[in-house]
C-alpha cells in the first residue's frame, strides 16, 4: 500500500483529493506549507508526492528540489496546480517533477497519474510474493498459507506486504508506525505490537521457526 503526500494549502481541494486516493486503498498524508512538507519528509517514508505550486511559504519548484537533494530523491514527484503555461511545465520538469497535471482536473485522471507513477518496471514487477508457506498476492490483495486463503485486514496486509517485501531486514516498531501508518494518525507503538501479534496469530505460530521474529528493544525481522 503506497503512503502519498500531497502539499497544497487549499484544504477543501486537499481533503477531497486525499478522500479519493483513500478510497484507491492508498495512505495519504496532508501539508498545507513547505514547513510542513519539510517536517513530513522527516518522520515518514513516501512513495510519491503530489506538489501545489503555490504555497504560503515556499514554491512548488523550491520543494521539488530540497526532496531531490535528499535521502529520499528518487521520489516520484507530480505537480498539481493551476499554472499551465509551457513556460511553467518546463520549470517544473527541469526542477525534477516526474509528471504534471493542471487544475481544474478529473480525480480519475490523477488517479491514473499516480498508479503510473507507482507501477514500477516491469523487469522488477512481481505480484506475488512468497515465504515459506505464505503467499502474498499483490494484484488481489490476498494472503495465502498453504493454499488456503487468510482473511486479514488492510494494515496487517500492508505491514505484511512491507515485511516480506524486506526479508531478515531489521524495523523498529517507530520506523513501521512512520512507514504503514498515516502520520496523523492517532495510531502507537502498541499499535504495530497488536498488529503484528494478530498477523502471527492468522498465520499460525511456529514458536521453534517463528516468521516474525520480535528482538526485544530492538524491533521486528522476517525471517523466510
Amino acid at each position: 500500500m503506497a503512503k502519498i503526500l500531497l502539499v497544497d494549502d487549499d484544504s477543501l481541494l486537499s481533503a477531497m483529493v486525499a478522500d479519493v486516493l483513500r478510497k484507491e486503498d492508498f495512505i495519504a498524508d496532508i501539508a498545507s506549507s513547505g514547513l510542513d512538507a519539510k517536517a513530513y519528509f522527516g518522520v515518514a517514508q513516501y512513495d510519491l508526492v503530489i506538489l501545489d505550486w503555490e504555497l504560503p511559504d515556499a514554491t512548488g519548484p523550491e520543494i521539488c528540489n530540497l526532496i531531490r537533494a535528499s535521502e529520499f530523491g528518487s521520489v516520484p514527484v507530480l505537480f498539481l496546480t493551476a499554472r499551465g503555461a509551457i513556460g511553467d511545465k518546463e520549470r517544473g520538469f527541469a526542477v525534477g517533477a516526474d509528471d504534471y497535471l493542471t487544475k481544474p482536473f478529473e480525480m480519475s485522471e490523477l488517479v491514473a497519474r499516480v498508479r503510473a507513477l507507482l507501477r514500477r518496471p516491469p523487469v522488477l514487477q512481481s505480484r506475488q510474493l512468497k515465504v515459506r508457506d505464505i503467499v502474498l498476492d499483490q494484484s488481489k490483495h490476498e494472503v495465502h498459507k498453504d493454499g488456503v486463503k487468510i482473511e486479514i485486514f488492510p494494515k496487517e496486509y500492508s505491514l505484511l506486504e512491507f515485511l516480506m517485501s524486506h526479508p531478515n531486514q531489521i524495523f523498529s516498531a517507530d520506523a513501521l508506525l512512520r512507514r504503514i501508518w498515516a502520520t496523523e494518525s492517532e495510531s502507537s507503538l502498541e499499535t504495530v505490537r497488536v498488529t503484528i501479534m494478530r498477523i502471527r496469530k492468522k498465520l499460525g505460530a511456529d514458536e521453534d521457526r517463528p516468521l516474525i521474529v520480535t528482538l526485544r528493544n530492538v524491533g521486528y525481522r522476517l525471517e523466510p
